[in-house]
């Protein structure tokens, strides 16, 4: 068993700085590179991709990640385990196997890790008895089954463990969840038993630390001027032992800052209850973490307790719900927060003598209340502001209806408010509405697959 492991995370999304992953593998000796390309939003954007292109529906530039660092992999040993895989990870194998042949690289394993889309047995699972009913509203799945994109269960870390086990160098998956990215070396190289649950939550937190990349270490930071340098910011790594201790901490000579407040808001993140932070691996008690500044950019964390995971799987299913429309105008001074009320007021009353309907409207005054919707709190002379941005957006179920109601933003600026600018780019469009339908499902009705393709 070795002393100690370092997991590096290169993504905290899909989007995320391209050459994070690269500064991990290349700056400093470790041991796995975990990346998470995953939303909520992200499945519906790759079935989409995948419905256009029978090879699409993964993050394609994972495969130029791979192709960078077939040397480390290859000669240093270090493995890589991402959800890249979206809904296609079969794909992705395809197209990292082939570029790895074509520059000539052997005895490299790629392990697949899917199962988890249900889409095409959603009718088998419902006729089962299994309702998969909204976790907010209670409705059942059947009452958008037609509108839907995708439907994908939240594995843990157990397949990724199986795949390291077979010897997987690359481990690509489709939907597990964030922190099982980082749990799964630390119960494969550790030995650890998957019913022992404080470990699993020392595993699942360490995962939750560095799943956002940068956020823990310096980036999105409250303190944001402590931070030295944003430019060449250190992506986060684990320092993992086997008595579940570790360390949140970052290459050297590498910018950002990774201190107790760094971590402590990243703990934050994203969590419900802190004493019930739920997982299909186990239930993490975020109030038992101990933790304190050990050197510089260096965090120690122990003495995690942990619960027994529950009977269920999350589900994650998208679906279209409706269509949308957006568009912008600036006002200038003199009133410009006058000018832009008036000017959408004037907009939504146009399309009501249209008869265009909507399900829902929005006016937002960029510059003013659209993050602080409460204007009496600013506090500020309106009739002061250089200049604000009316922000206009409507839902409807009608592309054409909505279509139509872009074709009459530009005639405002000559048919409405004086001192108007800021419009480009065209009419818009409307676009579709992806709403998000979490659910829960019995664990016996999912099993993960794991396959292991030799290069």
């Amino acid at each position: 068993m070795k002393e100690y492991i370092k997991i590096a995370s290169g993504q905290g999304f899909w989007g995320d700085l391209p050459d994070a992953p690269l500064e991990q593998v290349k700056r400093g000796k470790i041991d796995y590179l975990v990346m998470d390309y995953l939303a909520e939003v992200t499945m519906s954007i790759m079935q989409k991709q995948r419905m256009r292109n029978e090879n699409y529906g993964y993050a394609r530039d994972f495969v130029n990640v791979i192709e960078n660092t077939l040397d480390e992999i290859k000669n240093d040993g270090v493995k890589v385990i991402s959800n890249a895989g979206g809904v296609n990870p079969v794909a992705c194998k395809d197209a990292i196997l082939k570029i790895a042949k074509e520059k000539g690289y052997s005895g490299i394993k790629v392990a697949v890790v899917d199962g988890d889309d249900i889409l095409p047995n959603l009718d088998e699972i419902i006729a089962d008895g299994h309702q998969l009913k909204n976790m907010e509203t209670g409705a059942p799945i059947t009452e958008v089954k037609d509108e839907l994109l995708s439907a994908n269960v939240y594995f843990g870390c157990q397949p990724i463990v199986k795949a390291l086990e077979m010897g997987a160098d690359i481990v690509i998956t489709g939907r597990v969840t964030d922190t099982g990215l980082t749990l799964a070396p630390m119960v494969y190289e550790f030995g650890w038993d998957f019913e022992n649950y404080d470990l699993m939550s020392t595993g699942t937190i360490a995962g939750h630390i560095i799943e956002c990349g940068g956020q823990v270490s310096g980036g999105n930071f409250t303190d944001w001027e402590k931070v030295d340098d944003f430019v060449d910011i250190g992506f986060p790594i684990i320092e993992a032992h086997p008595d579940g201790t570790f360390y949140v901490t970052k290459h050297e000579n590498t910018g950002g800052l990774v201190s107790e407040m760094t971590v402590k808001e990243q703990l934050l993140y994203e969590i419900g209850d802190p004493s019930s932070y739920i997982t299909p691996d186990c239930i993490a008690d975020f109030s038992s973490i101990q933790l304190e500044q050990d050197g510089e950019n260096r965090v120690k964390i122990w003495g995690i307790k942990g619960r027994p995971a529950t009977p269920t799987y999350k589900i994650s299913a998208s679906y279209i719900d409706g269509y949308k429309l957006s568009s912008t105008l600036v006002y200038s001074w003199p009133d410009a927060v006058k000018k832009a009320k008036a000017a959408g007021n004037i907009l939504l009353k146009r399309a009501e003598k249209l008869g265009i309907k909507f399900r829902d409207t929005n006016i937002e005054l960029v510059g003013l209340n659209a993050c602080n919707e409460d204007m009496d709190a600013l506090k500020q002379d309106l009739s002061d502001m250089n200049e604000v941005q009316l922000r206009v957006s409507v839902h409807g179920e009608s592309r054409e209806d909505l279509n139509r109601f872009g074709m009459e933003i530009a005639p405002l600026i000559l048919t409405g408010p004086s001192g108007v600018t800021g419009f480009a780019g065209g009419r818009p469009k409307a676009s579709d509405v992806v709403a998000y339908w979490p659910a829960l499902l019995d664990k016996k009705a999912a099993t993960p697959r794991v396959t292991v393709f030799d290069i």
